[in-house]
Protein backbone atom coordinates (compact mmCIF):
# COMPACT_ATOMS: atom_id res chain seq x y z
CA UNK A 1 0.00 0.00 0.00
CA UNK A 2 1.05 3.38 0.08
CA UNK A 3 1.31 3.84 3.84
CA UNK A 4 3.74 1.08 3.63
CA UNK A 5 5.81 2.37 0.62
CA UNK A 6 5.79 5.91 3.02
CA UNK A 7 7.02 4.10 5.76
CA UNK A 8 9.67 1.68 4.07
CA UNK A 9 11.30 4.83 2.95
CA UNK A 10 10.84 6.50 6.28
CA UNK A 11 13.28 3.41 7.32
CA UNK A 12 15.91 5.10 4.83
CA UNK A 13 15.66 8.69 5.62
CA UNK A 14 19.20 10.68 6.95
CA UNK A 15 18.03 12.37 9.58
CA UNK A 16 21.20 12.39 11.89
CA UNK A 17 20.39 15.83 13.15
CA UNK A 18 16.67 15.72 14.36
CA UNK A 19 16.25 11.93 14.66
CA UNK A 20 12.99 12.38 12.72
CA UNK A 21 12.50 10.17 10.02
CA UNK A 22 9.87 10.95 7.03
CA UNK A 23 9.25 8.93 3.99
CA UNK A 24 6.57 9.83 1.48
CA UNK A 25 5.16 7.81 -1.55
CA UNK A 26 3.08 8.83 -4.59
CA UNK A 27 1.10 6.99 -6.68
CA UNK A 28 0.23 7.60 -10.29
CA UNK A 29 -3.54 7.07 -11.90
CA UNK A 30 -1.15 4.11 -13.73
CA UNK A 31 -0.64 2.66 -10.08
CA UNK A 32 3.37 3.50 -10.24
CA UNK A 33 4.35 3.97 -6.85
CA UNK A 34 7.45 7.08 -6.59
CA UNK A 35 9.06 7.09 -2.88
CA UNK A 36 11.69 9.80 -1.08
CA UNK A 37 12.87 10.07 2.37
CA UNK A 38 13.81 13.35 3.89
CA UNK A 39 17.80 14.41 4.15
CA UNK A 40 19.66 16.06 6.34
CA UNK A 41 22.23 18.54 5.44
CA UNK A 42 24.44 19.91 8.55
CA UNK A 43 23.61 23.13 6.60
CA UNK A 44 20.03 22.83 7.85
CA UNK A 45 18.58 24.98 4.87
CA UNK A 46 19.76 22.36 2.38
CA UNK A 47 18.13 19.69 3.94
CA UNK A 48 14.97 18.41 2.02
CA UNK A 49 11.57 17.12 2.75
CA UNK A 50 10.74 13.67 1.94
CA UNK A 51 7.55 15.16 -0.24
CA UNK A 52 9.59 16.98 -2.15
CA UNK A 53 12.16 14.25 -2.35
CA UNK A 54 9.24 11.86 -3.87
CA UNK A 55 7.56 14.49 -6.08
CA UNK A 56 10.62 15.41 -7.86
CA UNK A 57 11.87 11.68 -8.43
CA UNK A 58 8.16 11.45 -9.67
CA UNK A 59 8.92 14.28 -12.26
CA UNK A 60 12.39 12.80 -13.24
CA UNK A 61 11.16 9.72 -14.04
CA UNK A 62 8.49 11.18 -16.05
CA UNK A 63 4.95 9.97 -13.98
CA UNK A 64 1.88 10.50 -15.08
CA UNK A 65 -0.59 12.26 -13.37
CA UNK A 66 -0.37 12.15 -9.43
CA UNK A 67 -3.11 11.24 -7.37
CA UNK A 68 -2.54 10.22 -4.07
CA UNK A 69 0.42 10.43 -1.16
CA UNK A 70 1.17 9.20 1.96
CA UNK A 71 3.58 10.63 4.40
CA UNK A 72 4.74 8.52 7.37
CA UNK A 73 7.24 9.96 9.99
CA UNK A 74 9.52 8.27 12.71
CA UNK A 75 10.67 9.47 15.61
CA UNK A 76 13.47 8.16 17.19
CA UNK A 77 12.25 5.49 18.73
CA UNK A 78 10.78 4.50 15.48
CA UNK A 79 7.22 5.45 16.62
CA UNK A 80 5.09 7.16 14.42
CA UNK A 81 4.73 10.62 14.65
CA UNK A 82 2.49 13.49 13.54
CA UNK A 83 3.73 14.81 10.20
CA UNK A 84 1.40 16.79 7.91
CA UNK A 85 3.49 18.34 4.67
CA UNK A 86 4.91 21.41 5.26
CA UNK A 87 3.92 24.75 2.79
CA UNK A 88 7.08 24.31 1.15
CA UNK A 89 5.89 20.62 0.29
CA UNK A 90 2.40 21.61 0.01
CA UNK A 91 3.56 24.61 -2.54
CA UNK A 92 5.38 22.05 -4.85
CA UNK A 93 2.71 19.60 -5.08
CA UNK A 94 0.68 22.36 -6.19
CA UNK A 95 3.05 22.96 -9.11
CA UNK A 96 2.46 19.38 -10.63
CA UNK A 97 -0.70 17.96 -9.01
CA UNK A 98 -3.25 20.48 -7.34
CA UNK A 99 -6.13 17.92 -7.07
CA UNK A 100 -3.76 15.00 -4.93
CA UNK A 101 -5.20 13.70 -1.92
CA UNK A 102 -2.83 13.53 1.38
CA UNK A 103 -2.62 10.78 3.89
CA UNK A 104 -0.84 11.70 6.85
CA UNK A 105 -0.96 11.55 11.06
CA UNK A 106 -2.56 14.27 12.93
CA UNK A 107 -3.23 14.48 16.71
CA UNK A 108 -2.50 10.99 16.42
CA UNK A 109 -5.22 9.91 13.54
CA UNK A 110 -4.54 8.68 10.03
CA UNK A 111 -6.57 11.89 8.08
CA UNK A 112 -6.83 11.85 3.87
CA UNK A 113 -7.17 15.68 2.73
CA UNK A 114 -7.17 17.49 -0.63
CA UNK A 115 -4.04 19.52 -0.92
CA UNK A 116 -6.79 22.23 -1.97
CA UNK A 117 -8.16 22.04 1.54
CA UNK A 118 -4.07 21.98 2.55
CA UNK A 119 -2.99 25.13 0.42
CA UNK A 120 -6.30 26.82 0.04
CA UNK A 121 -4.05 30.04 -1.59
CA UNK A 122 -1.63 28.54 -3.22
CA UNK A 123 1.41 30.92 -5.19
CA UNK A 124 0.11 31.10 -8.44
CA UNK A 125 -3.18 30.30 -8.18
CA UNK A 126 -3.32 27.65 -10.61
CA UNK A 127 -1.37 24.54 -12.10
CA UNK A 128 1.58 25.57 -13.54
CA UNK A 129 0.76 29.66 -14.23
CA UNK A 130 3.29 30.50 -11.45
CA UNK A 131 2.38 33.92 -11.16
Amino acid sequence: SLIEAARAAAFRAYAPFSGFKVGAALITEDGVIHAGANVENTSYSLSMCAERVALYSAVSAGAGRLVAMAVVALGEDSHEQDAPPCGACRQALFEFAPEIMVTYRSSGETVSRRLAELLPDPFGGKEGSGD
